[in-house]
């Protein structure tokens, strides 16, 4: 379980296939920290530690994870939001976030606001945002301020921006969407009572 405040920016070392399979190395100020089997959120996405050496460790994204993620659009260089899993008694600052994407979306605008910016992103799926609800975008948990069908903004203040990898983000790019799991469960059940 994580909780969408990022700990820190990774940067994508190097890149290699194996079979449907592929294996991303990465350098972060916490590498050191690390352990075997550790779970770590990589823009959200929840991947096992598979290697370590010295600064640099290794993570394998499967076929079915690059499918439904922003990781095929990775390269050497990338910036990568990381958080290690939530430590039992310690604060939910953000909100519940499974590491699970349910999706990509596209940035579609980017607005300066006088000291923050407003992104708006665009998904096609039937998932639901609601105004001033949570949502996880590159695993950073934000509050939605517009919310239209397949359509919503967040608004990023200085500190996130400059802090997470939204100050890389350009309109066109993918991003990956983890919607509230308590959202998705009502959606569900809703969906079942057929109301």
């Amino acid at each position: 379980m994580f909780t969408g405040i990022i700990e820190t920016i990774g940067v994508v070392k190097h890149i290699e296939k194996e079979g449907s399979n592929v294996h991303f190395t990465l350098s972060c100020p916490f590498t050191n920290e690390l352990k075997i089997d550790q779970s770590v959120a990589h823009n959200g996405v929840c991947l096992t530690v598979v290697a370590i050496d010295n600064d640099e460790y290794t993570v394998t994204a499967i076929d079915e994870t690059l499918k439904r993620t922003n990781l095929g659009a990775w390269k050497v260089r990338s910036k990568i939001n990381l958080e290690r899993c939530m430590m039992m008694g310690g604060r939910l600052d953000g909100h519940i976030v499974q590491g699970h994407v349910d999706t990509t979306a596209v940035v579609e605008s980017i607005h300066e606001q006088d000291g923050s910016w407003e992104y708006c992103f665009r998904y096609n799926t039937k998932d639901v945002t609601v105004e001033k609800g949570s949502i996880t975008i590159n695993g950073v948990s934000l509050t939605v301020v517009q919310s239209e069908p397949q359509f919503f903004s967040v608004c990023i203040i200085p500190y996130t921006y400059e802090h997470t990898n939204f100050h890389t983000l350009q309109k066109g790019d993918t991003v990956n969407l983890e919607f509230d799991i308590i959202g998705k469960y009502v959606a569900r059940l809703m969906g079942k009572s057929g109301e």
